[in-house]
């Protein structure tokens, strides 16, 4: 009887073992929009995650010695998919505002950029409700920069509102709008392209900030998920002090991206 019980006992522990086992070896889903958006991220004809934002991903989870995969989803869809538990985490440029905080919670910033202008040199104006009246702007779809356009411009200037930053930048270079706004990096990096230079198109300078903005870019997560934010806050903290994210930025950047302390 002795035997029998201890034989229960020991097949339940190995049963117990396992499961938490399984469990810490459950993969951490980190959610990421399907269009590219250089240098943050683009998906590599081989099926692999380049750019900042995919090397930062690899750095914290191998902080956190956590499973991690990034999952491809439709910009407009990383909120949903986040909500419908089918990923994790949102790890994709996504700026921390008032609005989205209704929906969901955010880690602590791990990036920190101002909004730009581009344009063909050729074109001068100020960033203005009278500089900017009748001129045709593209803005991603969904971003702050879209935000920003939507309150202060409509019916003003000829805001067109694209579901990918290449369209934005492809009509750009095409003539068929007269400027756009977008992420700073984002800019500096499109207009490095032979296609922006073939176009004679350039930096045409930062906006003022704006609340609209945001308080910089973070890892958007389900409000319930406490656990999981304090473990990215806490990784995200050290790897922003450590040479590993000032050698990542470095890969990509000319200028410092780390979001003020």
């Amino acid at each position: 009887m002795k035997k029998s019980q201890l034989a229960r006992w020991m097949a339940g522990a190995v049963m117990l073992m396992a499961g938490a086992a399984g469990a810490q070896a459950e993969t951490l889903k980190f959610a990421m929009a399907a269009e590219p958006y250089p240098p943050f991220s683009s998906k590599q004809p081989d099926g692999q995650w380049a750019g900042f934002e995919p090397d930062l991903i690899r750095a914290l989870c191998a902080q956190m010695k956590a499973e991690c995969e990034i999952d491809e989803v439709a910009w407009d869809g990383l909120i949903p998919a986040l909500m419908a538990k089918k990923v994790d985490v949102i790890f994709n440029s996504m700026s921390v505002t008032e609005e989205r905080e209704k929906q969901i919670a955010f880690s602590r910033a791990y990036y920190d950029t101002p909004v730009a202008v581009a344009a063909p040199a050729a074109l001068d104006f100020a960033v203005t409700p009278e500089g900017l009246k009748g001129k045709a702007i593209g803005v991603q779809l969904s971003t702050v920069s879209s935000n920003y356009l939507k309150k202060y411009y409509e019916g003003i200037a000829d805001v067109r509102y694209y579901d990918t930053q290449d369209s934005v930048n492809a009509d750009l270079v095409a003539g068929r709008i007269d400027l756009m706004m977008a992420d700073g990096i984002a800019v500096s990096a499109f207009i490095k392209s032979p296609d922006a230079q073939a176009a004679g198109i350039e930096n045409k300078g930062m906006v003022p900030y704006d609340p609209l903005f945001g308080r910089g870019v973070g890892a958007g997560l389900r409000k319930e998920d406490t656990a999981l934010k304090a473990k990215l806050d806490e990784a995200i903290g050290k790897l922003l002090a450590s040479e590993d994210y000032k050698t990542i930025s470095a890969k990509y950047f000319d200028v410092s991206v780390a979001p003020k302390q």
